[in-house]
């Protein structure tokens, strides 16, 4: 984005955003936040600018369980009961599960590493540990190669050093190579195709945000929902959780 088109969407003239990036001029309170809003800085890097500007932080950041984020958390779990019986988790800004549904746990039967499930559970190490579920997902070099280039885009976005530290050990951990070529193109998205005692199952997913979030660790947090890729999957999981299809 151009310095003019930036100051086009704030709607300020480009010789005033000029002076604020250089010194000559300081960014009013709203401004800092006009200036991120269309910038779409997270909300955790909105309250560095506004002290790096020498305003207080707007932003609450509240634990989970906070009260106040009682609402919020009532409609996590209605998303992962509803989603029931496939399988749906909630992760915060480092893929840490912070809840799943019922569907999730039969799933990771026979991990090998019972310290990969020790709260709080690391989602990707999880899936892509040798000693976790990486033995049991048969396209594996696919699935390793999205999850990799997931957390790389959000390492750019945020530039957080946990998440970089877990790349680095997600790297280091044994797997097949890349697909050479990437993806072949005939699928509409990766699946992920897993062993389980119910035979192979496919899944595709999809990630849920919150729309309007105003405090910073709901602004961090998503829900992965798995859907049955093939109708012998949903019957599976139908199976497992003793539902009609």
């Amino acid at each position: 984005m151009s310095q003019l088109d930036l100051a086009l969407d704030a709607g300020v003239s480009q010789r005033h955003l000029s002076c604020v990036e250089s010194g000559r001029a300081s960014a009013s309170r709203a401004m800092v936040l006009r200036l991120a809003e269309c910038l779409d800085v997270p909300l955790r890097e909105r309250n560095v600018l506004l002290l790096a500007a020498g305003y207080a932080p707007v932003f609450p950041q509240r634990p989970l369980d906070d009260p106040a984020l009682g609402p919020a958390r009532r409609a996590v779990d209605l998303v992962l009961r509803g989603h029931e019986p496939y399988p749906a988790l909630a992760v915060d800004r480092h893929w840490r599960m912070v809840a799943a549904n019922g569907a999730v746990a039969p799933l990771l039967a026979g991990i090998e590493e019972p310290a990969l499930l020790a709260p709080p559970v690391n989602v990707l190490r999880l899936s892509l540990h040798p000693r976790g579920l990486a033995p049991r997902i048969a396209n594996l070099a696919e699935w390793r190669a999205h999850l990799l280039d997931r957390l790389h885009r959000q390492i750019a976005a945020t530039g957080d050093p946990v998440l970089a530290e877990l790349m680095r050990d997600l790297a280091a951990y044994p797997g097949p190579a890349r697909p050479a070529g990437g993806p072949d193109g005939g699928g509409l998205v990766v699946p992920l195709e897993l062993e389980t005692e119910a035979g192979r199952l496919s899944f595709v997913s999809t990630t849920t945000v919150f729309g309007t979030p105003m405090d910073v660790t709901l602004s961090e947090l998503a829900l992965e929902s798995f859907f049955p890729a093939d109708a012998r999957t949903a019957e599976a999981l139908h199976r497992l959780a003793g539902t009609d299809p």
